[in-house]
């Protein structure tokens, strides 16, 4: 990989860091800014730097994101700070809860 490739996951993963909720996963790990080309993944983003040591997972919890359920390292459903939930399915973002379980909580929104 080139070394604008790199470039790109890390300003990604340090936007993560930061990141309050789903809408702001998903615009930092847009199509557009997928450094394979807008084509690639077919969830509401994609973490191309999935082979890389830095993960979505990490600076999500960076962020104060909470692990809700996971059946893998590459398969998981965190919530964000606002309420709002993600699932990770091997770099594709997919909004909302796609664990086939109830991740809701009293009071908590469920996307």
């Amino acid at each position: 990989m080139s070394d604008r490739f790199w470039t790109v996951i890390a300003e990604q993963h340090k936007e993560l860091e930061s990141a309050r909720g789903a809408d702001d996963v998903v615009r930092i790990l847009s199509h557009d800014r997928n450094p394979y080309g807008p084509a690639s993944g077919v969830g509401d983003g994609f973490f191309a730097g999935s082979g890389g040591d830095k993960t979505v997972r990490k600076a999500l919890h960076t962020a104060g994101w909470e692990l809700v359920w996971a059946e893998s390292a590459v398969y998981y459903t965190m919530r964000a700070p606002d309420g709002s939930l993600i699932t990770y399915i091997e770099g594709d973002i997919y909004r909302g809860s796609r664990s086939g379980r109830n991740t809701e909580q009293a009071g908590t929104p469920a996307n």
